[in-house]
């Protein structure tokens, strides 16, 4: 009994303090709910495009349906670049508002991190943004992968991130076409911790994983003004 009561309000708690962020992180006006996702069940999992299925699961320990990277993929890209990813599949976006809650399960050091896709064309044109412990100059920051290894491009970002253990973590992503920008948020939905202007890519999927790490994603929310159909079939 106590151990079921544990878990529901943990879930209660996590669902309140999304309801408290998304309150102080309005969209811009126009924008619409392009998409969202709570993970009911492993039903879920059939939106996503992976670079290798074998890698993700279904989770909902702690009351929390969640998408699961828990192992390595068997993939590995033509230029340097993350090796584990999982998109929304047939949906590009253009300008965009994306929020979802992380949690980081892999072990404690410098390059410990979860990503965020978008503007996806295919495996070897992207850009990325890499959530570490620790900034350096191939991690914790916003990357263009543009047939060519990945290239930092943020002009502000912060020393790093602390993942905890067992934490849920906010993170949001906004992108604009016209100007090019690009800000990342962790927890703090009114400071960016990272900002970049870059007009490589428009329209792109979007999605979540890691450089080389495991994590969990969960409750996804997607908001623009419109979106365009993408073709299937990225990874092979």
């Amino acid at each position: 009994m106590k151990r079921t009561l544990f878990v529901l309000a943990a879930a209660v708690g996590l669902a309140g303090a999304i309801q408290a962020q998304a309150a102080q992180a309005p969209v811009p006006k126009g924008y619409k709910l392009l998409y969202s996702q709570d993970f009911p069940s492993a039903k879920a999992l059939k939106d996503f495009l992976f670079s290798d299925p074998a890698a993700w699961r279904y989770n909902d320990a702690g009351g929390v349906g969640s998408l699961e990277l828990y192992k390595q993929s068997r993939y590995r890209p033509r230029v340097r670049s993350p090796y584990n990813i999982a998109l929304l599949a047939g949906k590009r976006f253009g300008d965009f508002v994306l929020e979802a809650e992380l949690l980081q399960t892999g072990k404690e050091y410098g390059h410990r991190d979860m990503c965020v896709f978008f503007g996806f064309k295919d495996p070897s044109n992207f850009y990325y943004v890499h959530l570490a412990t620790r900034a350096d100059p191939h991690a914790h920051n916003i990357f263009l992968v543009n047939d060519e290894p990945r290239v930092a491009i943020a002009a502000k970002t912060t020393k790093g991130i602390q993942w905890g253990r067992n934490q849920w973590h906010k993170v949001r992503v906004e992108r604009t076409l016209a100007d090019g920008a690009i800000r990342v948020y962790f927890d703090d939905m009114a400071r960016p911790i990272m900002e970049a202007t870059d007009k490589h890519f428009d329209y792109g999927l979007i999605g979540f994983g890691s450089f080389d790490d495991t994590g969990r994603i969960a409750h996804i929310r997607v908001w623009g003004p419109a979106l365009a159909p993408e073709k299937q079939g990225l990874f092979r």
